[in-house]
């Protein structure tokens, strides 16, 4: 009998991705647990392994086409047979539950609560197609009282403008979920930036003395792991900015672990993966660390745990260039940094200019857990110690 294998829960709230690559086609042989696609999330590119073995009946989606959670990704059964135009829903894997609760119990993350607020509905009454009975953004949408269903309007896409050609490229993959992530963190947090200096010219001595050490074994020494070990120290004196805000209990949730996120700049896209426990790795263990997680986003090889578990994000613009940014907070964390580059400049000392090798540092927060002078204050207590690297602990703790 034909089964339907059903693109499954994979977990962290993704609840769609796109068909990057069919390693089968129609009318092959699978083994059970053979890898037959692979489906870009928001999260990473993710192996989907066949639950069953048999002959591919028909491939439901096509490469770059998006596809919902629960919905038929293959047909397997056996060869010659026939794919039911409804195949029964038994045969589809079942998607796992992603909430346990009660009988009785409402299942909805806070963000569909939210809007159930927002549009009206009593959440309490709307019947939740997700995972394990979990209420949906559309079911709460579906329950919203309004007019009667229009007609679809068909819309005709421009190919020309007054002044030339047009290109219209799909807003797909990591950058479909990058949009996501900043519209959601604008519309959660009140942003503030706050900006900062320090004098790197003990960090630059400090780096040229380690890297002989670090880099005999394969890994390039930059500045980052040393600012990865400032931030750290600098948490601890200030742990509402390593924190997230629960706003439906309404507590600030400070983490007592330090996990930092490091923004990866790819040609799809931005992807933060995280140096768990930093507090406890020396600074040449980060390095290799970063150097290894930011090959794996460049490759797309990332797995989606290297993406978990954050507490604060670093943006590092150095490698680019700028004198200043105003970074979007990762949202659910409370705040960001953006390092800027590391160079020469005129600066006023003893009444007379000099030249100075500084890093400027730009502080992006949420105010509504972190107050405008706790933030100058963490900024301060961060360039004393980028500015005395040799108190940090680098060889962790």
């Amino acid at each position: 009998m034909a089964k339907e294998f059903r693109f499954p829960d994979v977990g962290e709230g993704i609840t769609e991705g796109e068909v990057v690559r069919w390693l089968v086609k129609e009318g092959d042989e699978v083994k059970a647990d053979e890898t037959v696609a692979e489906i870009e999330t928001d999260k990473a590119v993710v192996e989907m392994p066949s639950p069953y073995a048999g002959t591919v009946l028909k491939l439901h989606f096509k490469e770059k086409d998006l596809i919902k959670v629960g919905q038929v990704l293959v047909t397997i059964g056996e060869k010659g047979e026939a794919v039911p135009a409804d195949a029964p829903a038994a045969a589809a894997i079942p998607v796992p539950q992603a909430i346990p609760g009660r009988a009785g119990e409402v299942l909805a993350i806070p963000r569909v609560r939210a809007l159930a607020r927002e549009l009206g509905v009593d959440i309490g009454t709307v019947t939740g197609t997700g995972p394990g009975g979990r209420i949906t953004e559309d079911d709460v949408r579906a329950a919203k009282p309004g007019p009667a269903e229009k007609k679809p309007v068909i819309k005709v896409k421009a190919k020309y403008d007054l002044y030339g050609t047009l290109e219209r490229i799909p807003l797909r993959g990591v950058r479909r979920a990058t949009a996501k992530k900043m519209r959601e963190s604008l519309d959660h947090a009140a942003h503030v930036t706050h900006c900062d200096e320090a004098d790197a010219g003990a960090l630059a001595a400090l780096r040229e003395r380690m890297k002989p050490e670090v880099e005999a074994g394969g890994v390039k020494l930059t500045y980052l792991p040393f600012i990865v070990k400032a931030l750290v120290e600098a948490l601890k004196l200030h742990p509402t900015l390593n924190a997230t805000l629960d706003e439906e209990e309404g507590e600030i949730v400070v983490k007592r672990y330090y996990n930092i996120g490091i923004a990866v700049d790819i040609p799809e896209g931005l992807i933060v993966p995280v140096v768990k426990m930093a507090d406890q790795k020396s600074v040449g263990d980060i390095a290799a660390e970063i150097q290894g997680l930011a090959k794996s986003a460049r490759e797309r090889t990332l797995d989606l745990a290297d993406l978990k578990g954050g507490t604060f994000s670093i943006t590092n613009l150095g490698v680019i260039g700028g004198d200043a940014a105003t970074p979007i907070i990762n949202y659910p964390e409370v705040a960001i940094l953006a390092t800027m580059k590391i160079a020469e400049r005129a600066r006023v000392a003893g009444g007379a200019v000099v030249v100075k090798t500084t890093l400027p540092l730009c502080l992006s927060f949420d105010h509504r857990v972190v107050d405008g002078a706790e933030a100058a204050r963490f900024t301060k207590d961060l360039v004393r110690f980028l500015e005395a690297p040799e108190s940090l602990p680098l060889q962790g703790e």
